[in-house]
């Protein structure tokens, strides 16, 4: 090794370099200062938003406006446009359908009717229906052979009639 010493041109007698260091005060004046600024933008954000929340409460329709009981016609095609179509065409109209069709499953649902009437079968209200069930009881089959013993049955007979020289 060499007893010569290097010396870096960089930390050279003219390099200059700050002899103070930060004070305390400016950098608490600064965190003091951004403490400020945040608690101003969080309570102008909480006063825009709740100017936003009520405009909207005031100003947005029902929250589901497919759930009202009464049913109206809110798009309808002409005859003329349907014809343009090949069949199997699509819904004419599909909310006029969809309504006819729901207001006749009420009407099946909530009144009295023949389902066949050369046989005496009625349908009745499902609320009355309902009420007799509860009254009643669910219908319950007699009890009859277990299915072991049919489907045993029906093996022996199967058997039996493959058997040569037997007949049933």
């Amino acid at each position: 090794m060499s007893d010569q010493t290097i010396r870096n041109p960089e930390n050279s007698e003219h390099t200059e370099y700050e002899r103070s260091d930060l004070s305390a005060k400016g950098i608490f004046g600064f965190l003091f200062g951004l403490a400020v600024a945040g608690v101003i933008i969080h309570f102008v954000l909480i006063g825009m938003y709740s100017v936003l929340n009520n405009y909207q409460k005031n100003h947005q329709p029902a929250q589901n406006p497919l759930a009202t009981t009464t049913y109206s016609a809110t798009r309808e095609l002409s005859p003329r446009d349907v014809l343009k179509f090949p069949e199997p065409r699509l819904e004419a109209n599909e909310r006029t359908e969809l309504n006819g069709f729901r207001s006749e499953e009420d009407q099946k649902l909530n009144t009295y009717g023949w389902v066949d009437q050369k046989e005496g079968v009625v349908h009745i209200p499902i609320e009355q229906a309902m009420q007799i069930v509860a009254q009643r009881g669910l219908p319950v089959r007699p009890p009859s052979a277990s299915p072991e013993q049919v489907s045993g049955a029906q093996q022996k007979n199967k058997t039996a009639s493959k058997l040569p020289g037997r007949r049933k």
